[in-house]
């Protein structure tokens, strides 16, 4: 009975849905969207492990203040060499450590450029810290790098792009003119945000520091003994690094430290602001989609008024009136939630393949977005439904319809 009426007038149940549709929607969109980037951080952050974090001259991520930003740029130092040989000599609650430094450059084989490569530079220990794992050939070696050797290890986009039907072992490719002998191959990280994280090199990080200087923007990277002594051993490079600085107790440091858990955390921090935002509008929409709805089925009550005369002149009850129109409500609220539903879940297939947007509709969401459009039809039809239930038999009977 519920479907009929709404089949019987689908003008005014489109219209009647509408603000359920939109609400619905926008939900669950937002919601895809925190989903789909919520796996792209988790990504982020899993390439450092969780027993990973990082030392670095300045970060947007982590506790500081926005008013001190040209402060620190000032104020913090680039990290250096010497830094890390003090730390690797004194440092006792890392497993391992890396030095590391990121730039593009331009790659060339015979001829064939490619301009705009990531050069990741680090020594033997940094692959397994940066989460690179070789598919074929080697990763350069300890020695390589203290003799400042001219070795590379090419991510697969480029062994697919310069050698796609020859073994690259021991070929030779130009860096910004410079030759260097393969090594090895990294196995693919697939992409992120639609860019490809293959196209990259890796050469040893002093053949780096001798090519592009001392001051080219160096990370260090540590791997604590376990996830529990992670907190003392950030403490430990606190404080030596600090040490090496000659910073006063009452000095903030020159230098940032940031982990898995300081990623997640801030991006924690920004999806609960976007939700906070996300509930405001979709509250709006849902308040406004339920009082149509509640006018709507006031309307419907008075239409049917003789109807429902009829209906208690044979035996229904109060209970059985109050049922039938807030079984009406629920459902027009309920189909609306699921139009809403799919459209956003198309929205987020039309994004994820057209974008570089990671959209990705979670279930939870649209089991909320159901049940709380029901639950709006509910709550809005509950006065049109007592209203019907409550209407005197023999009145309801003289009604025209």
């Amino acid at each position: 009975m519920a479907i009929e009426s709404l089949r019987g007038s689908k003008l005014r149940s489109f219209l009647t849905l509408l603000g359920i549709i939109l609400s619905t929607t926008t939900l669950i969109s937002v919601m895809a969207v925190i989903h789909g980037m919520d796996t792209v951080v988790a990504t982020s952050a899993s390439t450092m492990g969780t027993e990973g974090f990082r030392v670095v001259r300045f970060s947007f991520i982590g506790n500081w203040d926005p008013k001190k930003f040209l402060e620190y740029q000032r104020k913090n130092p680039e990290l250096s060499l010497e830094e890390y040989g003090f730390l690797k000599d004194r440092v006792t609650l890392v497993k391992e450590m890396s030095p590391s430094s990121q730039r593009s450059v331009k790659l060339t084989y015979e001829g064939d450029l490619d301009d705009g490569v990531s050069l990741i530079s680090f020594n033997s220990a940094g692959a397994s810290l940066s989460n690179t794992e070789i598919d074929a050939g080697r990763m350069f070696t300890e020695t390589e790098d203290n003799r400042h050797m001219d070795v590379v290890v090419l991510g697969a986009d480029l062994k697919s792009r310069f050698y796609p039907n020859v073994d690259p072992i021991g070929k030779t490719v130009q860096i910004d003119g410079r030759p260097f002998e393969v090594v090895g191959v990294a196995k693919s990280k697939g992409s992120v945000f639609g860019q490809s994280q293959d196209n990259f090199v890796s050469i040893p990080i002093q053949t780096h520091v001798k090519i592009y200087g001392a001051r080219s923007g160096l990370t260090f990277n540590f791997s604590a003994l376990s996830k529990d002594r992670m907190m003392e051993a950030e403490d430990e490079i606190r404080v030596l690094l600090r040490t090496f600085r000659h910073l006063h107790p009452d000095q903030d440091d020159t230098f940032m430290i940031i982990s898995s858990d300081t990623l997640i955390s801030a991006w924690n921090n920004l999806t609960g602001a976007i939700a906070a935002a996300a509930v405001g509008i979709v509250s709006v929409f849902m308040v406004v989609g339920g009082v149509v709805i509640m006018n709507i089925m006031l309307a419907v009550v008075s239409e049917r008024t003789r109807e429902i005369g009829v209906r208690k002149s044979v035996g229904a009850r109060r209970q059985d009136i109050l049922n039938q129109f807030l079984v009406e409500s629920s459902a027009l609220s309920g189909i609306g939630g699921l139009i809403g539903v799919t459209i956003s879940w198309l929205i987020a297939l039309i994004v994820r393949n057209t974008t570089v947007v990671p959209m990705e509709t979670p279930l939870n969401g649209v089991i909320i977005g159901v049940t709380l459009s029901l639950a709006v039809g509910l709550f809005f039809g509950i006065y049109p439904a007592r209203r019907a239930s409550r209407l005197d038999p023999i009145v309801a009977l003289r009604s025209e319809s």
